[in-house]
């Protein structure tokens, strides 16, 4: 059974749907002994990093989620909350991954938030099994992840640069981007995981 996190963070409908269509069993869940003794756990999210890292505060769920040994994935805010600090609000975050979460810097012609379809690159996990290098995924947010040296496992460019669109460090997973509105190519990375 897949626990998906309810910290008040949003986006759980569209997760839950995912599931429901690659036949999956999950259960959306607060509570600390239902997501240890799951099988894989998500972390979804939309909204700001500071009031969603104050929501899973509240829940208690620092500490349980710090300690999982299944596989986690995080999904937007999920993934920027597995960060070390998010400048969203300038606040301390779980500090699974080595990077920190910044504002997308302002250019000409390019809009803030990123919002849409890109292309991820450099795929380097068994999360992007069958997977073409160069498929797109669906964006929407405003502040990105560092590249985090060993962590980052897909890339994407945009604005002033390449940000790390996921990371992986032991049996932490993360995406910017969300799987669950990715289309084809979103199934197979959360069957992916699921399969981990």
């Amino acid at each position: 059974m897949i626990a998906i996190v309810d910290y008040k963070a949003g986006n759980l409908r569209s997760v839950e749907n995912a599931l429901q269509r690659l036949g999956a069993a999950y259960q959306v869940t607060s509570d600390p002994e239902t997501i240890i003794r799951a099988s894989h756990v998500i972390m979804p999210g939309v909204g700001e990093a500071s009031s969603a890292m104050e929501n899973l505060k509240a829940t208690g769920l620092v500490p349980v989620i710090r300690s999982l040994r299944q596989p986690v994935l995080g999904i937007c805010i999920g993934l920027q909350l597995m960060c070390s600090y998010s400048e969203e609000g300038s606040v301390p975050c779980l500090g699974i991954f080595d990077a920190a979460v910044r504002r997308f810097g302002s250019a000409p012609g390019v809009k803030i938030p990123h919002m849409g379809w890109n292309t991820i690159e450099g795929l380097e996990s068994p999360l992007f099994r069958n997977v073409p290098e160069g498929s797109f995924v669906y964006y929407v947010h405003s502040y990105r992840p560092d590249i985090a040296e060993g962590q980052t496992i897909a890339r994407t460019s945009y604005s002033e640069g390449v940000f790390s669109a996921a990371l992986h460090r032991d049996n932490f997973f993360g995406t910017q981007f969300h799987p669950e509105k990715s289309g084809k190519v979103g199934a197979r990375i959360i069957s992916n995981f699921i399969e981990l």
